[in-house]
């Protein structure tokens, strides 16, 4: 692993851990034990935190929100043959960006 990644992950690490104690209020309740090592290792115990979190108050408000109207037209038969052409008017309609001046 390069110096950079690994510089990179332990300060994304530090800023990550610090931005979450900040929001918090951590008390420790009871001490950590390490685990006795030898070949056959007995389990620790972890310490035990309260945690208390910051309140978040979440309102809502409702808000009107302008709708188009779109009619649609349906044709009075459905147009069931199938062609290989192609419908150039819908393009004609759009226009060329350099007639219409932007661009």
């Amino acid at each position: 692993m390069s110096t950079l990644i690994k510089n990179a992950t332990i300060l994304a690490f530090a800023m990550t851990s610090a931005l979450a104690l900040t929001a918090c209020n951590v008390d420790k309740t009871q001490e950590g034990e390490l685990p006795d090592v030898d070949v056959s290792a007995e389990g620790g115990e972890l310490p035990a935190y309260d945690v208390e979190t910051p309140e978040v108050d979440v309102d809502t408000e409702t808000v009107p929100v302008a709708v188009p109207d779109v009619d649609v037209e349906m044709p009075d038969e459905p147009d069931t043959e199938a062609t290989d052409e192609v419908d150039s008017s819908a393009d004609d309609e759009v226009g060329d960006p350099e007639e219409d001046g932007a661009g």
